[in-house]
């Protein structure tokens, strides 16, 4: 596969946006309009600046990364325009700017790579932090923080002259940030960290004083998540961080120690967060009560069940019967207009995404890009996992975005910037 081939896959997703966008109109007893052209022109712009990018400043990178991309950004955007075309047009801005993000991003690291990010590796931590304190800012204030849903992520900055207001999530960057901080202070003491020198009984551990920054990393990184209630989020950045610590030292202890945290942090989580308890009694029994706390799962599974092998038809179905369905339950929407075959197309190309990862961590020379590249993948892997799991009742819902598919320009940019670094990484061990 040639850039060629990609500049055709990345073609064939804005028709397929803009197909998407005419099919529902058909059905709502509209014509083919405006939208149609407007989409797809804005993912020819998007995905094309794109491609520039990748051709002038990555041109040996991996040519799976953005057609995937693109074909979820395709299905995603098709069922929010199904479910609110206003969020729809406020998504095709904001990839619009999310493309503009990448192809800077590509253009920053046109000649060290990533490897210039291995020398700013406290400061990474440190913007980490400043964004994830962001939102604990006081509401009143011009910007200030939000609260959505019993949790604290959102960012509001009004804009007075423009007669609006800018919302956005810190977060969804400061897990970039957070996983580069990583990667450079892993590089560096892989082989300190996999010493065992002291001994608590029987359990073997490093030098404290090697543990020391990792810790107070993890501590003010999650205890900040956790004052926003935003535990979905903790889960996601803890499983990046136990799984980066392997891959660097390859010691199996600390793949136990992080399960057990894990545990004991979920308990905690249901002991201490109505909304927890809430969101474990409607995954155990979501039609115990039905138009309570379990209303917007058992629509989910409703939605699932009834898409059949083919759906019910883009329009025909109603998935706006499930709350926040254009965020966290994209999913179901898709399943139940788009059916069987709609939804493993979805599941093949995240399972192609994270493939192509993990395979260019394998194949990078050095270890800050090993580990970079794994932690990526990681990061998206697992986003991805907990949310399809959680609109299949396999697992709690953490109220976690769906990569490229649900609706919100934050996530969107920030996993527009990681498949960035991904294909920067790819470049370089192609060269």
């Amino acid at each position: 596969m040639n850039r060629s081939t990609e500049a055709v896959l990345l073609t064939s997703a804005s028709v397929l946006a803009a197909m998407g966008v005419a099919l529902v109109n058909l059905t709502g007893g509209r014509g083919p309009d405006a939208q149609v052209a407007l989409t797809f022109i804005v993912f020819m712009l998007a995905f094309g600046t794109i491609h520039l990018s990748v051709r002038r400043w990555a041109a040996n990178a991996s040519p799976l990364l953005f057609p995937l991309a693109a074909f979820l950004s395709a299905l995603g955007f098709t069922a929010v325009y199904r479910l609110d075309p206003e969020l729809a047009a406020i998504q095709r801005w904001s990839l619009l700017v999310a493309a503009g993000v990448a192809s800077l991003t590509l253009f920053f690291l046109r000649n060290e790579g990533v490897s210039v990010l291995r020398r700013y590796r406290y400061l990474s931590l440190a913007g980490a932090i400043a964004l994830l304190l962001l939102p604990l800012l006081p509401s009143s204030w011009p910007l200030g923080g939000a609260e959505v849903g019993g949790s604290r992520l959102w960012v509001r900055l009004d804009l007075p002259l423009a007669g609006r207001t800018l919302s956005f999530q810190p977060g969804e960057i400061a897990k970039l940030l957070v996983v580069v901080f990583l990667a450079s202070y892993l590089a560096d003491r892989h082989q300190s960290l996999a010493a065992m020198r002291r001994k608590i009984g029987p359990i073997s551990i490093p030098e404290p004083r090697q543990l020391f920054p990792i810790l107070v990393a993890w501590l003010v990184a999650f205890g900040v998540l956790i004052y926003q209630r935003d535990l979905g989020a903790s889960l996601l950045l803890f499983s990046a961080f136990i799984g980066l610590i392997y891959a660097a030292t390859g010691q199996t202890s600390y793949l136990v120690a992080g399960t057990s945290l894990v545990g004991l942090g979920g308990i905690a989580a249901y002991q201490f967060f109505d909304h927890v308890q809430r969101r474990v009694a409607s995954w155990v029994d979501p039609f115990d009560d039905f138009t309570g706390t379990g209303y917007q799962l058992a629509q989910s599974l409703f939605a699932l069940g009834s898409g059949s092998l083919t759906g019910t038809g883009l329009g025909l179905g109603q998935p706006n019967l499930i709350p926040a369905a254009a965020t966290d339950f994209v999913f179901a929407a898709v399943a139940e207009e788009m059916g069987l075959a709609g939804s493993v197309a979805v599941l093949a190309a995240f399972a192609l995404l994270i493939a192509a990862g993990f395979g260019i961590a394998l194949r990078a020379r050095d270890l800050f890009r090993k580990l970079l590249a794994t932690g990526l993948t990681l990061v998206f892997g697992v986003q991805t996992i907990l949310i399809l799991a959680g609109v299949m009742r396999l697992f709690p819902v953490t109220g976690i975005t769906l990569p490229f598919m649900s609706y919100g320009g934050s996530s969107l940019m920030a996993n527009m910037v990681l498949l960035a670094l991904l294909a920067r990484i790819s470049h370089g061990e192609r060269v």
